[in-house]
């Protein structure tokens, strides 16, 4: 099993940018992260497989990046350019263990 938590949420204004963390209890190879925008269902953001390639929801290409550092069992999402439409609580996943974090807000203002 695998324990993970987020940080790093916020309230930001449109145009600014802040990085997720998920902090896990154990070194993963692989990740997701999630969202869901008030209101609405949980959607995928973006995804890093154990091979190391990157998928990303069309709305985020070119705006949020996944990384690594192993050394700190930490993984990122850096969120730059916010959108309002960006506002939801975000989810990072391990997808072999199936384990969630509780979640992180972001919030952008116009």
């Amino acid at each position: 099993q695998v324990q993970l938590v987020e940080s790093g949420g916020g309230l930001v204004q449109s145009g600014g940018s802040l990085r997720l963390s998920c902090a896990t209890s154990r070194l993963i190879s692989s990740i997701r992260w999630y969202r869901q925008p008030p209101g609405k269902e949980r959607e995928l953001v973006a995804t890093l497989s154990s091979g190391g390639s990157t998928n990303y929801m069309d709305s985020v290409k070119g705006r949020f990046t996944i990384s690594t550092d192993n050394a700190k069992n930490t993984m990122y999402l850096q969120m730059n350019n916010l959108k309002p439409e960006d506002t939801a609580v975000y989810y990072c996943m391990s997808p072999i263990f199936g384990s969630w974090g509780p979640g992180t807000q972001v919030t952008v203002s116009s």
